[in-house]
């Protein structure tokens, strides 16, 4: 368990430098922002840490020997990916946020030394989420004003992070409305190809002109965010700078865990939910892959964590209360259109599913929550976004209301355990920005067909969690 003695522990910055794309790479370029890309505009940094095993490093070992190759293969791979060194430019209403790159522009790139148990962070059990969320990552910088009413957003930041004798890690923010997750994750895997081989691969595709939006639905989309933040103490990057809706801010006191899922035990829940559903007639009971098992299996979870807090009746909440699960859905294989899998930007539809507070704490309720995601799923396939000029205020409406609201980062897909330095596999891998109901899904380390579940719970939770799962491990017989 988290001890109070974690808050102890020092992250000390050594070095800060910029790097951005080779001089003269890149031409001055602006990039408009797609309505794919504006649903994102409000919502705070994304975060990502890869932490790499190296039991002789030291902190100048580091700085001379592995910093000067990781900062070179970085320029290189913002040659293609620059849009990760330039900044959002957020101009008065009416006119539209876009993304704008010009000589010189760069990410900024620090060096630090922490005295935190390398082998305790990259443990399962739970961890002061403190460290991750705002030690092991860094900031963006501040934003630039270009004119009094013109400010300049930069869209990643990269912080290298030594732990003498026991390994180093590479945390990463960057702003959703310039990348998606699959787009981070082509080029972080971009950069450790360069950094081993000097070859990228695979570069990436800029053309936004791919994205139609007849509807103007970027407009509406801007819109929507402008008046909900109206009610909003916290700024938002289109409007004031680097904004975090409330949602998106992790709270003091909370704990971090990774929950693993082997394949044998998502088997079980497979055939648990198969089983429940072969006498109905539910369209949705044949998609039952890892993926819906995994996630209804954690909005339950979520579910009784919410009733600990609340009281063993729900406090305020009744029978029919709904509780909702949105996730995001790579649209680049579903929009028949021509879009290539290197697509760069954000290509994301919403899978989004409901069901009643009595039926999920109920018995079956892993069934029922595998039935609503399942049938979210099959929805794509008449139109992924079918009408998407409302997904946003209906995602607005849910955050009115976050005890009720499950969301998922990451992805199984992802392969983030693939992403060698040089060092091999890393030991780890974890979301950063996680918490208030979302959760995070990377494929298992260890066991292929497993995954990784990585939650933030209150502290005082942490006992009511631990035995939960020991009831499912009685129930299904499934965790280990």
């Amino acid at each position: 368990m988290a001890t109070a003695a974690e808050s102890s522990y020092r992250v000390r910055v050594v070095d800060e430098s910029h790097v951005g794309p080779p001089r003269g790479s890149v031409s001055p370029t602006t990039i408009p922002l797609t309505f794919l890309d504006m649903v994102w505009i409000s919502i705070g940094p994304m975060q990502r840490i890869f932490f790499y095993e190296f039991p002789d490093i030291s902190t100048p070992h580091f700085t001379q020997n592995i910093y000067p190759n990781l900062k070179h293969s970085l320029s290189l791979t913002l040659r293609h990916f620059f849009p990760f060194a330039a900044n959002l430019t957020c101009p008065p209403p009416p006119n539209h946020p876009y993304i704008s790159y010009k000589e010189g522009d760069s990410v900024l790139v620090s060096v630090a030394e922490s005295d935190y148990d390398f082998d305790h962070l990259t443990a399962n059990q739970a961890r002061d989420n403190n460290a991750f969320h705002q030690s092991l990552v860094p900031k963006l910088p501040t934003p630039s004003l270009l004119s009094k009413e013109t400010h300049a957003v930069p869209t990643m930041a990269v912080q290298f992070t030594v732990f003498p004798n026991s390994g180093f890690s590479i945390g990463i923010a960057f702003n959703h409305v310039a990348a998606d997750g699959r787009s981070l994750n082509h080029f972080v895997k971009s950069w450790a190809s360069m950094s081993v081989t000097h070859r990228l691969g695979d570069l990436p595709c800029h053309d936004k002109d791919l994205v139609e939006d007849p509807d103007g639905i970027a407009s509406i989309y801007l819109n929507d965010w402008r008046n909900f933040l109206k009610n909003c103490s916290a700024p938002s990057s289109a409007d004031s700078g680097n904004g975090v809706t409330p949602p998106a801010v992790v709270p003091q006191e909370k704990v971090r865990l990774t929950l693993v899922l082997g394949r044998a035990e998502i088997e079980k829940l497979k055939q648990l939910v198969v089983a429940a559903t072969q006498t109905q007639s539910e369209p949705a009971a044949a998609r039952i892959s890892t993926y819906v098992v995994t996630c209804a299996f954690v909005w339950v979870l979520w579910m009784k964590i919410q009733e600990s807090k609340e009281g063993t009746t729900g406090g305020h909440l009744d029978d029919d209360t709904l509780s909702h699960f949105i996730a995001p859905a790579d649209c680049r294989g579903r929009l028949g259109l021509p879009f290539p899998p290197t697509y760069f930007g954000n290509c994301l539809a919403q899978i989004s599913g409901s069901a009643k507070r009595s039926e999920l704490m109920g018995s079956n309720g892993i069934v029922v929550a595998a039935k609503a995601i399942g049938r979210a799923i099959c929805k794509l396939k008449k139109g992924p976004l079918t009408g998407a000029e409302n997904s946003l205020s209906h995602f607005i409406e849910k955050l009115k209301t976050p005890s009720l609201l499950v969301t998922v980062a990451g992805s199984p897909k992802f392969r983030v355990y693939d992403t060698d330095f040089g060092w091999g596999k890393p030991k780890k891998s974890e979301v950063g920005h996680i918490g208030h109901g979302s959760f995070s899904l990377n494929e298992c380390r260890d066991e292929e067909g497993g995954v990784e579940i990585g939650l933030v719970i209150g502290r005082q939770q942490l006992d009511f969690f631990n035995a939960i799962i020991e009831h499912a491990r009685a129930e299904y017989s499934m965790i280990g």
